[in-house]
């Protein structure tokens, strides 16, 4: 990961690979006779150092730089994974430290995969017969997309296999909505290793074509034009914004973070610190996502396979786009570069990948006096850490937001193509969807989303507590009935880690610092305050929950291991049972007063709507760490007035 402008800053073990260690790793490998012609890489990624490592690095101190490769022979379809020591004297010194066969496991699929999966299938004489006994000849209009499995919906018989199934998707016209026109009750089977079409996977009833409107460009839509009562909207910062980047730190008013990019995760927010009248003090070590699972919830031939794990099975990095100054971003903006791999080990950089800048947001506080009629308002503004990522049909924004008040924010926004179905002549509209179009349904499905919060609160030594509030009865104490108190009850250990929202107690969660304590004596803490969290909705036996119960609960916490990443399993692909949280907790580990990560699940409860077509206006969803007694007064009392304003407003 680079900025798009050059800096000269000393390295930090933390910094995302470069396309040279890329290449080093690549090399390294072949020479070592562990890149053979039929390997490929799932990934490589930094071999991220243990955290005490992380913690106890200085500023001179000697760097160990280490890559982890994923890599799978698509001549047997095993995994391998490979550890490559990077010197820092130069290429010639490196060395494969270990590279170990992965047994009963599947990495994740590639974006070159699914491109050649496309291309071979459209070159395949069966597929072709097949697309043009329906009327599709024009293969130049035909999207594949291809999908991953889960073990227990995979047929038998190909179970040992790098396993994909695909949509096809017609256009309308070569430049039209390639998600509008499914071509229902017909999937490919594909063995991936080998592009082979394996068969073809047909439904008994098939609905014909649906006469959809499916355009959304303005000129492929009859009739529409846009709208000319939209003055320009300038954002201006005639002096540039107020944050610096320095190399991948940076420092935004009292706040400080280091940023990183892989694959995976697309963006990850480490060593966040907030300076309190020249106290740099701790709140995050490490935060991302682990994961996203997206069940449709719909049994019917088109969709009963169609779960997808799009950072486990893909990796949301590999689908995160260049952004565009003034429709992506706006205002004053620096950019950051992302440098990722194809199956071939070969680094290629994703332009303007991370949008860094900062926003007005509205009052940050106010009072007025009613006496003399003077204001005191202050301007918020919040600094925004931001990717877009493209997933085939779907797109998600995300953004983490830095308040001027201590607060974070995380946000996503859900936008793209639904997924449609044309539905028989004269059939109902199924009970699982909504009609979206003529004969056309939308069906209902979900986006659990898990964030993993390494938060350390002023240290290390933390512990969760679970904020209920309740009123009280009505009796001696309580004549009214008017009073609402709260109760507190600490996470102890693992086996009561899966929690759950309770709206009638507008539960949240705090991590709290038992060890150190605010002017008023109470523990410092943040608080997650929950959003978007909903219901799994799922029998715990089905195939799905099985591979995941993490969807199960709004919040997990668990004892920090520097190896515990993916909620849902390191390989989740093809995967049966759940390789993760469940296994993490079995243990039953302390979790009072020391180092603990909360894995945050919420996202998406999509019941679809005739609004959300043919391009979905983005779904807004968002949680807030806040910080709750860990500072002793409102820390945006220094926040000056807006500039221009004078001294006050409205006197």
């Amino acid at each position: 990961m680079r900025r798009t402008e050059e800096w000269s800053v000393s390295r930090h073990p933390l910094d995302s690979l470069s396309a040279e260690e890329f290449r080093r790793t690549t090399e390294a490998l072949r020479a070592a006779g562990d890149l053979t012609p039929t390997r490929r890489f799932a990934s490589i990624t930094l071999d991220e150092p243990a955290k005490a490592d992380v913690l106890a690095w200085r500023e001179g101190d000697p760097i160990v730089r280490r890559s982890l490769s994923v890599m799978w022979d698509r001549s047997d379809n095993k995994t391998y994974e490979a550890i490559v020591e990077l010197a820092e004297s130069g290429s010639a010194d490196d060395r494969v430290v270990s590279c170990t066969h992965i047994p009963g496991v599947t990495p994740n699929f590639t974006p070159d995969e699914w491109h050649d999966c496309e291309v071979a299938m459209k070159a395949n004489p069966e597929v072709v017969a097949a697309l043009a006994e329906r009327g599709l000849t024009d293969l130049d209009l035909v999207l594949i997309d291809v999908w991953t499995y889960g073990k227990a919906l995979m047929p038998e018989k190909y179970r040992d296999k790098r396993l994909g199934w695909a949509d096809i998707w017609v256009r309308s016209t070569p430049t039209g909505n390639p998600y509008a026109n499914p071509v229902s009750g017909m999937k490919l089977i594909v063995d991936m290793n080998t592009m082979e079409l394996l068969e073809i996977d047909r439904a008994d009833v098939v609905a014909a074509p649906a006469p959809v409107m499916g355009e959304y460009e303005p000129a492929l839509v009859p009739g529409q034009t846009l709208r000319e009562d939209i003055k320009p909207l300038d954002i201006v910062q005639p002096d540039g914004p107020s944050f610096e980047v320095d190399g991948n730190v940076i420092t935004w008013q009292n706040w400080s973070f280091r940023l990183a990019f892989n694959y995976r995760e697309g963006p990850v927010i480490h060593q966040v610190t907030y300076d309190d009248h020249g106290t740099v003090r701790d709140i995050a070590y490490r935060m991302s996502f682990a994961e996203m699972i997206v069940p449709y919830r719909d049994a019917s031939f088109d969709h009963y396979r169609r779960t997808a794990y799009d950072i486990g099975e893909w990796g949301i990095g590999y689908m995160t786009q260049s952004l565009e100054l003034g429709c992506d971003c706006l205002g004053e903006i620096r950019y950051v570069d992302a440098v990722l791999t194809d199956s071939l080990g070969e680094p290629s950089t994703i332009k303007n990948a991370i949008c860094l800048h900062e926003e007005d947001n509205a009052v940050l506080w106010k009072h007025v006096d009613s006496i003399n009629g003077r204001a005191e308002v202050r301007r918020a503004r919040r600094m925004v850490v931001s990717i877009h990522a493209t997933v085939a049909n779907y797109e998600y924004l995300v953004y983490w937001r830095f308040y001027q008040d201590g607060n974070i924010e995380c946000e996503v926004r859900a936008t793209g193509i639904m997924v449609t179905t044309p539905i028989p002549e004269g059939d109902p509209t199924p009970r699982t969807g909504t009609l979206v179009d003529h004969r056309t349904y939308a069906p209902f499905h979900q986006h659990f989303l898990v964030a993993r919060l390494d938060l350390d609160v002023d240290g290390q030594q933390n512990s969760v507590v679970e904020s209920d509030s309740y009123a009280l009865p009505v009796g001696p104490d309580n004549p009214y009935g008017l009073s609402l108190v709260t109760e507190a009850t600490v996470i102890e250990s693992e086996s009561q880690s899966a929690r759950d929202f309770n709206y009638e107690r507008q539960r949240g969660w705090k991590v709290v610092n038992p060890n150190k304590t605010n002017a008023f004596g109470t523990p410092v803490a943040y608080k997650l305050v929950p959003g978007a969290a909903f219901p799994v909705m799922m029998d715990p036996s089905t195939a799905q929950y099985l591979r995941a119960p993490v969807m199960g609960h709004t919040l997990w916490v668990t004892a920090n291991h520097d190896e515990e990443k993916w909620p849902a399993g390191t390989y989740p692909t093809q995967s049966e049972t759940d390789d993760g949280l469940t296994k993490w907790i079995a243990d039953d580990e302390p979790l009072v007063n020391t180092d603990v990560v909360l894995w945050y699940v919420f996202g998406i409860h999509h019941i679809t709507r005739v609004e959300d077509w043919p391009i979905m206006p983005v779904d807004t969803i968002s949680f807030w760490l806040k910080p709750f007694g860990f500072f002793d007064r409102n820390p945006s009392l220094d926040v000056p007035p807006q500039p221009g304003s004078g001294d006050h407003c409205h006197t």
